[in-house]
């Protein structure tokens, strides 16, 4: 595989300011108006729209996947097949987690049958969540490629290569899941029936 740097360098720096300026609607942007499917949809892939297109799939949201979320009621049902902000505020926010989280675990962290007031604010502090941790992630990139980027924010984990870049954003990817998945499986336990047990290093003699 070869890769042109320069060519690199520019998507990095096009996608560091995407995503610098990128956020999640508020929760009064968030129509409240009873939306039907092929109208949230429209909406939903709008908002959520920071993958490159190269990589979309042609139907990454799509109405069987919502229904389904509403069948194993990982979110409200419809009303009268209307979808309001308490839907749509859901639906980001599962669409959003989907990427680092299996939807049983998604399922487990979604709060359900909250007054709206408690949901907004839980949605208004995700929302802020995501963009502090889209800032993180291009933090760490900037860091990461300095070398292909020629800026002197190197570390000594930046990369001169492409595929080096890749391996590691995968790698980190796949610890992240992980680490987000073994802390929500400390939920509802303690040092008693959750704790590890040291192992310590043999005794020689």
């Amino acid at each position: 595989m070869n890769y042109d740097k320069a060519l690199v360098a520019g998507k990095l720096r096009r996608w560091e300011t995407y995503l610098n300026n990128y956020r999640l609607p508020s929760w009064e942007q968030i129509p409240d108006l009873g939306l039907y499917m092929e109208q949230v949809i429209a909406l939903l892939r709008q908002y959520l729209d920071y993958m490159p297109p190269e990589l979309k799939e042609e139907e990454a949201i799509t109405a069987a996947a919502i229904n389904n979320y509403v069948r194993t009621k990982i979110m409200p049902e419809p009303v009268k097949k209307r979808y309001y902000r308490i839907h749509i505020a859901y639906l980001l926010v599962i669409c959003t987690l989907k990427q680092g989280l299996s939807i049983a675990l998604i399922r487990k962290l979604l709060p359900a049958g909250i007054p709206e007031e408690e949901l907004k604010a839980f949605y208004t502090g995700y929302a802020a969540r995501h963009a502090l941790s889209a800032a993180f992630f291009v933090e760490q990139v900037r860091g990461v490629a300095g070398p292909i980027l020629d800026h002197s924010d190197s570390n000594a984990f930046s990369v001169a290569r492409t595929e080096d870049l890749i391996i590691s954003s995968a790698i980190i990817g796949g610890f992240s899941r992980l680490f987000a998945e073994k802390l929500m499986l400390l939920s509802d336990k303690d040092l008693s029936n959750g704790g590890s047990i040291e192992k310590l290093p043999p005794r020689n003699g």
